[in-house]
């Protein structure tokens, strides 16, 4: 049977002769080099210790340096499945989604159109190529020079121009003999609807061919002379030979570049690559006139694991670096990923480089950030979130966002990522600090240490008391892991006093939207044996939502309590600490009204109903203390005092 040859490569195209080998082999690491696309490994067709098996992803082909097999994909299949031409096809397009063409007994005549509309397309560049040489061309090469391109640039380029006329290039190649619907099948004239002959599609336009991987001339686009002209850029329509969705501008020298370690830069234009080529950056592409497509996508990832998206320092830049993440979230995987540089504000590739240099945009370049970053950005950029409805909807919207990834161990990571930025964005922020500054890097105070400061500081058993508080809440949350979701701010914040509460926390909030297995997740992150001496400490045993396993009210209402009183505690050791920080610049009443008000939140988060009446005393204010805290005021407003006195 015979297949179209468009099938055969974009067959070869989609799949990944990396991952149709790796199936059958084991990678040398030490020899590989999988970024790169050049990877080594015993031969699978013959018996061998040493990796002389090579496959070149990029390229799409194998070699054996010891038994001389080489071929592609499909041959690999077809030897190491022992199955027929058309079998290793089917099995392959079945993994890429393709779907096998019926037998076409025209397979043949259709192969000799292609090569027919490929020699149209040649004669076509040759001619825009001569057209810019011309009188008529020398408006276009006014401008390409004031772009910065030389004759040897728009030689290599093959840059041509379509001069003003209609049937100037129709009028060429009908002289050469090619037939009219050669000319419409190429995308080069374009039928009239008032009967005449086909009229030109390009006019009065800088031209710029385009090539598939091959190398092959498959469409143009165009850049109007005319400001007024309705399309700035005008591409071939889609043909025989032309998907824009499919192809990139520059794929086959920026795939060379790529696979000689140059990082694969995806600009908006075709003004933009070319400066970039010039400039020193040879892998470098841009989409066809649309937005980026998935296939496009694919097609960057096979070049490289994680190309840098360049967009211009604009509004319009980030709505498509916006765009591109929303068709990227569902494919990516561990591996593949990428990473986004802005230009300056009101600058494109070609403008930084024509205003700064090429190391001005490599410094871009190297500070691209993850995709993640800009997720976040694209959520929080410009909106207020100073309401507890507010931080909700942002939880909200970035477990949408990151639920749309398909790899659970990736998304896992986008979660972690996310939940440090959203740390960073509503962590503390303590008025109080030196300078009367907002202290933004406050933290729970460290344990105490032997230092004279520590006796300011909470004795032991605030730690062991913190701990069981802990233990409930991770265990009431274990016992209704429904209610998760409603405590994830304060879980987040809840700096835990060891490590197995730490992964146990952890756990829980990676559970979020998968309720069912946290569960799951608390054993692997601390171990079932270790999560079951925990659960059944006699501790635990006496809280009234754990005897009833199930009671999900219960549970909320206990995991509120206990992280109630676990920032009222928290808050309180930060007010000491941080009045023993302003000691020498602040001693006065003031710091004993604060201290009292700490004692009395406190207070009112509940430690009078699970202590003892007789171990408390009252403050200044009325607010009922421990004794333990009672000391520690009293010794501050000592110190207060006999400062006070010196002065």
């Amino acid at each position: 049977m015979s297949l179209p040859p468009g099938f055969l490569d974009e067959l070869r195209g989609r799949v990944s002769l990396a991952d149709v080998v790796g199936r059958k082999v084991m990678w040398d690491r030490r020899k590989s080099n999988q970024g790169k696309g050049d990877l080594w490994a015993p031969c699978p067709f013959h018996h061998e210790k040493t990796a002389s098996f090579h496959v070149d992803d990029r390229k799409g082909y194998y070699y054996c340096f010891g038994c001389h097999q080489k071929g592609d994909a499909i041959s690999f299949v077809r030897e190491t499945e022992n199955v027929s031409f058309m079998e290793a096809i089917e099995i392959l397009a079945g993994e890429a989604g393709m779907e096998v063409p019926k037998r076409d007994p025209q397979a043949q005549e259709k192969a000799d159109r292609r090569t027919q509309l490929s020699d149209v397309m040649e004669q076509a560049v040759a001619w825009f190529r001569l057209q810019l040489k011309r009188g008529p061309g020398a408006e276009a090469r006014a401008y390409l020079a004031k772009r910065g391109l030389d004759e040897a640039a728009l030689e290599r380029w093959e840059i041509g121009f379509a001069p003003p006329g209609w049937e100037g290039l129709r009028e060429h190649l009908k002289g050469k003999g090619v037939a009219p619907d050669l000319m419409l099948g190429a995308g080069l004239v374009k039928a009239s609807d008032k009967g005449r002959e086909p009229y030109d599609v390009f006019r009065n336009r800088i031209m710029f061919p385009i090539r598939d991987g091959r190398g092959r001339a498959i469409a143009f686009g165009g850049r109007a002379m005319d400001p007024s002209d309705n399309a700035k850029y005008l591409n071939s329509p889609e043909t025989e030979l032309f998907d824009k969705s499919r192809n990139l501008f520059n794929l086959k020298p920026a795939r060379e570049a790529a696979g000689k370690g140059q990082v694969l830069v995806v600009a908006e234009g075709y003004m933009d690559v070319i400066a970039l080529s010039e400039a020193g950056f040879a892998a470098s592409v841009a989409p066809l006139g649309t937005a980026v497509t998935e296939p496009q996508l694919q097609l960057m990832w096979r070049i490289s694991d994680e190309p840098v998206i360049a967009l211009d320092g604009d509004k319009a830049g980030l709505r498509a670096a916006f765009r591109v993440i929303d068709l990227a979230l569902p494919l990516l995987e561990a591996g593949k990923s990428l990473r986004f540089a802005l230009m300056p504000e009101g600058q494109d590739p070609d403008d930084l480089l024509r205003a700064r240099g090429p190391q001005a945009l490599a410094e871009v370049l190297e500070a691209a950030v993850p995709m993640v970053d800009l997720l976040w950005r694209q959520e929080t950029e410009g909106r207020s979130f100073d309401s507890p409805e507010r931080r909700a909807a942002l939880d909200k919207a970035l477990r949408a966002r990151i639920g749309h990834i398909k790899d659970p161990g990736l998304r896992h990571h986008y979660g972690e990522a996310i939940r440090e930025l959203r740390y960073q964005l509503f962590r503390p922020a303590r008025p109080g600090g030196k300078g009367g500054k907002p202290r933004r890097d406050w933290r729970a105070p460290l344990p105490a240490s032997t230092t004279a400061k520590s006796s300011l500081l909470v004795a032991g058993g605030e730690a062991a008391e913190a701990q069981l508080r802990e233990a409930v809440v991770l265990a009431a949350i274990l016992s209704a892991p429904g209610i998760a979701v409603e405590f994830e701010a304060q879980l987040e914040a809840m700096p835990c006093t060891g490590a197995t509460h730490a992964a146990l926390r952890d756990a829980i909030l990676d559970a979020l939207g998968a309720e069912d297995g946290m569960r799951a997740r608390a054993e692997a992150a601390i171990g079932a044996e270790a999560l079951e001496t925990m659960l059944g400490a006699r501790h635990l045993s006496v809280v009234p939502c754990l005897r009833r396993p199930g009671d999900t009210e219960l549970a909320r209402m206990t995991v509120a309590e206990e992280l109630a009183k676990l920032s009222a505690r928290i808050g309180w050791q930060a007010e000491l600490a941080e009045a023993e920080e302003e000691f020498d610049d602040t001693a006065d009443e003031a710091m004993t009204w604060r201290l009292a008000q700490a004692a009395e939140a406190r207070n009112r988060a509940g430690r009078l109903n699970d202590e003892d009446d007789t171990e408390f005393e009252i403050g200044p204010n009325g607010a009922a203390m421990d004794r333990r805290e009672r000391s520690a005021l009293d010794s501050l407003l000592a110190r207060i005092r006999f400062d006070k006195g010196r002065h």
